[in-house]
């Protein structure tokens, strides 16, 4: 009989084998590290850590979620570490195994999303041969990782796990590969001792603090109280630090109105007076104006990227720039700031917070800032989000804004098209209940993204807005619902096309729609989900939308509605590629905001680009809009009151 010990696994006694590996070491470790769930699949050259897992789970010291595709692997273990703070974690064999991860580490990679990649490698007798499977993941994911290991010793492992899940999570997030060969996890360890995580972290190396100058926060102070037209532009980073009670206060302090990028969404309320939604390229007409003509942008934990930013060295030309962030390569990178500080941006919200508390100069006396709020409001009325309304079909802002309206706290996963800027046009949510892939744009994210964000908050309701091209790179994963019984809700907004390309095509290719329809060789939806044994409703009329959305609002199992929308319906505001954020198509400029354009070297005979002819329709439209919008500020407060 072999020897066997007693340890604490959260809390409780266990009976582990004596025999220690460099498997043991491995998942030893993810256990101390309060590692809950692993999303993966298994292969030949990763099955020794496979049957120690086995080992864990008949304890409930972890799980593993066995998806379809390590793509989805990846990008559920992407969205449960966006969606509760936590690192995500997740494993794949070698050779295609750990290919399949390489779209998922990169987008993990441009969104900063904390992640433990483990992949499986050949023995190491045969690195280098060309054997079966072998593929050099450490040398394919160099540019796209935070840092990488290749494990040459299982003495090594608990060292390089807990390096891992320091490096992942602290300074700017990211993901961090392992890559394990075969024989390395089979390989015994004498007097195994799990490396404490506190040692990691007191390592100077290893270190991410950033000491913030009480002479920079003075200078900050000041441009802050002295200009008279400022912006905070928030982005993930905001959502990394949790610093979204700093930036609720920081914006009613000093009045300061607030846009946010698609990564910062959530991190301050939508119906907040002060709150301008997004900006840029599918931005909010007055997010877009509003940086055009503030007179300091506080950028805090973005990154100015040329979604947000249009034609760059024009972008917020009045304004003096601050720019906050924890990673130093961003500082500069694409927009000279005025003043930067490094650091978490948390930290640094507080100490701009507790210097003005302190200084008895200043803090007595309110802030006010009338007239740039008196225009904000005046271009909020003037350019209002337009949900058009029609009597025969359906319209897919109709449906996302009633998606929104009936379910008012769940958590939003999306897909990547037009479906997902309607979605963060009209979707109101708050911090941390918002996940969508950003920097990279990855279609196929939003239905593996849900399953993260179901098993993170279990008792939450999570709703899956995919369009019908997107579902169809990762629906494979309605086996992985269907094996876990995970009562995520499904939306898709199917216009038989890929919206979004169609939409380029046609503004900027003049109608040539290369490629871009899906209605040949499309599945049935409904009777796919079923197949799998999910419920599935297809909605084409307006009656039977809101009806149905409330009457399965509890529905307590996985459930796919199919929005049969019209066609050839764009997205606006839209800023071209290239152009000043204050030159959108899809509205009509009043004289004012005309003036701004012409400011930014828009010619009168380029005007008539951005004007759009309004049709009773769209009057109807915009009148419907504007009782809504007043109804909300009654209910929030007064504009003027407020104020």
């Amino acid at each position: 009989m072999s020897k066997r010990r007693s340890i604490i696994i959260r809390g409780t006694a266990r009976n582990v084998k004596a025999k220690k590996t460099g498997a043991f070491a491995l998942i030893d470790t993810l256990v101390r590290n309060n590692t809950r769930y692993i999303f993966g699949y298994p292969g030949g050259a990763i099955l020794p850590i496979y049957d120690e897992l086995f080992f864990w789970e008949s304890r409930n010291a972890i799980q593993h979620i066995l998806t379809r595709h390590e793509q989805g692997a990846i990008h559920a273990a992407d969205s449960y570490a966006r969606v509760s703070g936590q690192i995500g974690v997740c494993f794949a064999t070698s050779g295609p195994g750990a290919t399949n991860l390489i779209t998922g580490i990169a987008n993990a990679q441009l969104d900063s999303v904390p992640l433990l990649v483990i992949t499986g490698q050949v023995n190491t007798n045969f690195l280098g041969t060309d054997a079966f499977q072998e593929t050099d993941v450490f040398g394919i994911t160099l540019p796209i990782v935070k840092h990488s290991y290749k494990v040459t010793s299982s003495c090594d492992m608990c060292q390089i796990v807990s390096e891992a899940f320091y490096i992942a999570k602290n300074g700017r997030p990211g993901p961090v590969l392992i890559d394990i060969p075969k024989d390395i996890g089979s390989e015994a360890i004498k007097n195994y001792e799990n490396t404490s995580q506190n040692r990691i972290n007191n390592f100077i190396g290893y270190r991410f603090q950033y000491k913030i100058s009480k002479k920079l926060i003075i200078n900050v102070l000041k441009a802050i109280r002295t200009s008279e037209r400022p912006l905070l532009y928030i982005g993930g980073g905001a959502i990394s630090s949790n610093a979204y009670r700093e930036i609720f206060i920081l914006s009613h302090v000093f009045a300061i109105p607030i846009t946010t990028t698609l990564m910062g969404k959530g991190a301050f309320p939508d119906k907040d007076p002060l709150s301008l939604g997004m900006l840029g390229m599918h931005g909010t007409a007055y997010a877009n104006f509003a940086v055009s003509e503030c007179d300091l942008l506080v950028a805090i934990g973005a990154r100015f990227d040329d979604r947000v930013t249009g034609k760059l060295d024009i972008f917020a030309s009045c304004a003096k720039i601050l720019h906050f962030d924890i990673d130093p390569a961003e500082i500069g990178k694409n927009k000279v700031a005025d003043l930067a500080v490094l650091g978490d941006v948390k930290r640094i919200l507080q100490e701009i917070l507790l210097t003005h508390k302190w200084d008895w100069e200043y803090s007595h006396l309110p802030t006010k800032r009338t007239e740039w709020l008196e225009n904000i409001h005046k271009w909020r009325k003037a350019y209002p989000l337009i949900i058009p309304t029609q009597q025969s079909r359906l319209l897919p802002q109709q449906v996302i804004h009633h998606i929104g309206k009936t379910h008012k706290t769940a958590l939003f996963t999306t897909d990547v098209g037009q479906h997902q800027m309607w979605s963060a046009q009209f979707i109101k949510c708050g911090p941390r209940r918002w996940s969508s892939s950003a920097g990279l744009g990855t279609m196929g994210f939003g239905l593996p993204a849900a399953i993260g964000a179901q098993l993170a908050f279990p008792h939450r309701q999570i709703i899956c807005i995919s369009g019908d091209s997107s579902i169809q790179m990762c629906i494979q994963e309605l086996g992985t619902i269907a094996q876990y019984k995970l009562p995520i809700r499904i939306m898709i907004i199917n216009n038989h096309y890929q919206g979004m390309v169609r939409q380029w095509q046609e503004s900027f290719y003049e109608n040539r729609y290369s490629h871009s329809s899906m209605d040949k060789g499309q599945p049935n939806f409904v009777a796919l989900a079923n197949s799998y044994g999910i419920k599935a409703l297809s909605i084409q009329e307006i009656s039977e939308l809101e009806k149905n959305l409330l009457d399965y609002s509890e529905y307590p199992h996985p459930i796919l509605f199919e929005f049969l929308v019209v066609e050839n319906e764009n997205c606006y505001p839209m800023v071209s590629p290239g152009a000043t954020n204050a030159a959108m198509s899809g509205i009509t400029y009043k004289s004012d905001e005309l003036e701004i354009l012409q400011r930014y070297s828009v010619s009168d005979s380029n005007i008539d680009e951005f004007l759009s002819i309004k049709t009773e329709e769209s009057k109807a439209a915009e009148a419907a809009e504007a009782a809504r919008q007043n109804s909300d500020i009654k209910e929030n407060k007064n504009y003027e009151e407020f104020y």
